[in-house]
């Protein structure tokens, strides 16, 4: 019975080893990722059943949690605007400054939460369950192949002050 954890264990050490895996990190932009989770969750809404749910509370739902993720990924690059540091996020080498103030006090990743709000967004619109999965999917893909290396370049730039900033703020929320 023990054998089971173990190869999961076993599995995901060699899942994050990976080089094949390790090459496609900081590759693809995350923009790029939810528009593709987007479009499988679309896909999926058309062959699965959808929650019978008012078009009007459908839309109403979307809006406020897309108007949240909006606000979240704007006050995000204000403040990077602000630092004169870069938002680019396949080259996180290229940045100047540490942000720590704001709304980075709360989450170290408020324009990946606000991305993951617009696709919670776009899920609440279809009304499917299985839509569902696009959010989990995303969040699973941006943790391992986004968020990942960049907190190891930051490490690496940073240091001492990024550690500290890492163990009082949450990664997500």
């Amino acid at each position: 019975m023990l054998r089971i954890p173990w190869l999961a264990v076993h599995l995901y050490i060699k899942f994050q080893r990976s080089p094949a895996l390790n090459s496609i990190e900081l590759k693809i932009p995350p923009p790029a990722v939810a528009f593709l989770v987007c479009t499988a969750m679309w896909g999926l809404s058309l062959f699965t059943p959808v929650v019978d749910v008012s078009m009007f509370d459908r839309a109403m739902a979307a809006l406020v949690l897309a108007l949240i993720g909006g606000l979240f990924g704007a006050v995000a690059v204000v403040s990077f605007g602000r630092a004169k540091t870069t938002i680019h996020p396949t080259k996180p080498q290229a940045t100047s400054s540490l942000v720590t103030t704001g709304i980075y006090r709360y989450t170290r990743n408020p324009m990946y939460v606000g991305v993951l709000l617009l696709i919670v967004a776009w899920a609440a619109f279809l009304c499917s369950p299985w839509a569902l999965l696009g959010p989990v999917a995303f969040v699973l893909y941006i943790t391992r192949f986004q968020i990942q290396p960049e907190e190891r370049v930051l490490s690496g730039l940073f240091g001492a002050e990024y550690a500290a900033y890492r163990s009082r703020v949450r990664r997500w929320l």
